[in-house]
């Protein structure tokens, strides 16, 4: 695994505002990362990260979502074009 990601998992152990979920869709986003080979700009659909991190409502996947942007994980730039891909920016 790249230094880049396991840099990122260390930062998650230590913080300790970050439940069992944000974990799973921070592994999610890591997952879709490594899939795509990068490791700043992710192509992210609500969908893939739900189905990847095993958050089943949509409530549910909002809240940790944008629990992870607040916290500074991330910066999300959402795409309302079906031609455009949604992406978050990891920090």
């Amino acid at each position: 695994m790249n230094e880049h990601w396991v840099n990122l998992l260390k930062k998650f152990s230590s913080d300790e505002r970050l439940t069992s979920v944000h974990i799973a869709l921070m592994t999610a986003i890591i997952y879709l990362g490594l899939h795509q080979k990068k490791k700043k700009k992710i192509f992210v659909s609500r969908s893939r990260l739900m189905k990847y991190s095993h958050i089943k409502t949509h409530p549910t996947y909002h809240k940790y979502f944008k629990e992870l942007q607040e916290f500074g994980y991330f910066k999300y730039t959402p795409s309302y074009h079906p031609g455009v891909k949604s992406y978050v920016m990891i920090k």
